[in-house]
């Protein structure tokens, strides 16, 4: 099944918002329904491909069926762009100038070889595609080449099972939920859960350095990795043969975060825990955010570390946010900050977790408020894409970024960001509601998850792209990253540039020149091209 063209995920699962929200939203930021008439599909008037006849006929050949390149209308559109506010926007409004020119579906790392290859001979830019769920402009090359979607999701299978290493093989184009399920199968669990389970794809993941709401116990996705196999033009990249290696720098660490500058990635080895007996989900409650996450770096830094942690504002649990079923009803909790611990493994060390770990909690002045909030956020943990979506409609705007800082450093990033976004919209005429998490916790530090609501405006595209860009040099500013988890694709290049500095620059332009030198794979996402 195909994610809707104009939102997020399955058509089915969105819902209108409560009436509750939508007088809030007018009363609290003077949100209005938009006149604006969004494009239907069908509707979109779509150029044909530019791509030359001897050009799609060598990829027909590479892909051994002309039905695996697509240059439909409707097939381009589906791979137009990735799902970020301003994305959604611009396909609604029917803007399709960075359609690719063919979707391709390989169906096996040798087809992805010669894929690359054509490409790179007739100067067409490849673009991998998983999940289409990109929400930083990493499906958007900012070139002027004509470039191809190549959409992975025939490599869905699970390559190889070793229950005694406790790792797996599985291919870039699995989606999370069907990865997961070939796993359950053997008594397995990957144990990522991003809020993009649903649609991402393993490939995504690790072209990404996704991080999933279980990470406190299970690790990034980064972390989870063993191996990769890639594909460039200049040909096939195995990176990573052991758990560990002291036989020079770890070459796996290009690959991943690369979002396909480097490469097509068509394989993962990851490690896998045993599927846990016991999942439990509970609330606390703390008189301030400075509170909650002192408690948290506690738990991040002594332990016991739950496989859940997370911490809203006060702003995000007065919205409910915190516990995504509540939005919008009366008995949303009205002051304070709310955590969600859980807690996974086997009844013993679950129960033995939660004991230590409530110790500490109610040490650093947390309320217990029982499992009910902790499993209406488990219930509701992937909904959030669904209420931007069921935002858009209302009228509102609403987009969310991250980061991620030292603890030391977290105060002053959170409130820099919090500034810089708020000060910015108001100035464009929109004051906006900002609301914070953090997320994912380390010993040295944590992330911190930015929601932010407003009136659209009259350019609502336009009137978002100075509150990012404060946001972005707030973050650098603060001592923070540009990116804890989305990426960096286009929309954080800049900065990513200047996170890293010259050297390190010329050092990934100088990787990439030699894996494609015709600066095909993805242009202009990630770095800036030579």
């Amino acid at each position: 099944m195909d994610m809707l063209w104009s939102g997020w995920g399955d058509p089915d699962k969105a819902a209108p918002l409560p009436d509750s929200v939508i007088g809030l939203l007018r009363d609290l930021l003077g949100v209005t329904p938009s006149e604006r008439e969004p494009a239907r599909l069908d509707g979109i008037p779509v150029p044909p491909s530019p791509l030359a006849d001897d050009t799609l006929r060598a990829l027909a050949e590479c892909l051994g069926d002309g039905a695996y390149v697509r240059t439909d209308a409707e097939s381009r559109i589906r791979h137009t762009r990735g799902k970020s506010t301003p994305d959604l926007l611009r396909i609604r409004a029917g803007e399709v100038d960075d359609i690719p020119a063919a979707v391709l579906l390989p169906g096996s790392h040798d087809e992805v070889l010669a894929v690359l290859r054509v490409c790179a001979e007739h100067g067409v830019a490849a673009v991998p595609f998983g999940g289409g769920t990109s929400v930083v402009g990493g499906l958007a090359p900012q070139v002027k080449l004509c470039f191809v979607a190549l959409d992975l999701r025939r490599l869905d299978g699970l390559l190889a099972l070793d229950e005694v290493s406790r790792t797996a093989t599985l291919q870039s184009g699995l989606r999370a939920p069907q990865a997961e399920a070939l796993l359950n199968v053997h008594g397995f669990t990957l144990g990522h859960f991003p809020q993009s389970y649903e649609w991402a794809t393993i490939g995504g993941f690790a072209a990404a350095r996704s991080s999933g709401q279980a990470s406190a116990g299970y690790g990034r996705f980064d972390e989870m990795v063993l191996g990769l196999t890639v594909a460039t033009p200049e040909g096939t990249w195995e990176a990573g043969r052991a758990p560990r290696s002291a036989a020079g720098p770890d070459l796996r660490q290009l690959i991943l975060g690369s979002e396909g500058a480097l490469g097509v990635i068509t394989s993962v080895t990851v490690r896998i825990r045993p599927l846990p007996s016991t999942r439990i989900y509970e609330g606390w409650r703390f008189a301030s955010f400075e509170a909650g996450a002192a408690a948290l770096r506690r738990l991040a830094q002594d332990g016991p570390r739950p496989t859940v942690l997370r911490l809203s504002d006060e702003t995000e649990t007065f919205v409910g946010l915190a516990q995504p079923d509540k939005i919008g009803n009366s008995d949303a909790p009205a002051a304070g900050c709310m955590a969600i611990a859980g807690f996974e493994g086997t009844d013993e060390d679950t129960a033995d977790s939660r004991a230590r770990a409530r110790e500490v909690l109610l040490a650093c002045g947390g309320e217990y408020v029982g499992e009910e909030p902790g499993d209406r956020w488990a219930h509701g943990r992937y909904n959030a894409p669904y209420l931007r979506d069921a935002l858009l409609d209302a009228g509102a705007f609403a987009e969310t970024l991250e980061t991620a800082g030292f603890w030391s450093a977290l105060p002053a990033l959170y409130d820099a960001v919090r500034q810089a976004l708020t000060a910015t919209l108001a100035e464009g005429g929109t004051p906006p509601l900002v609301m914070c998490h953090i997320s994912h916790v380390y010993e040295n530090g944590a992330s911190l998850y930015f929601t932010v609501v407003s009136a659209q405006g009259d350019d609502p595209v336009a009137h978002w792209a100075p509150a990012k860009r404060a946001a972005n040099d707030a973050i650098l500013a603060s001592g923070g990253t540009i990116s804890h988890h989305h990426g960096v694709g286009t929309d954080h290049r800049d900065w990513y540039t200047e996170e890293i500095g010259p050297v390190g620059v010329r050092i990934l332009q100088a990787v990439k020149a030699e894996i494609d030198p015709a600066q095909v794979l993805n242009p202009g996402v990630l770095i800036p091209l030579r």
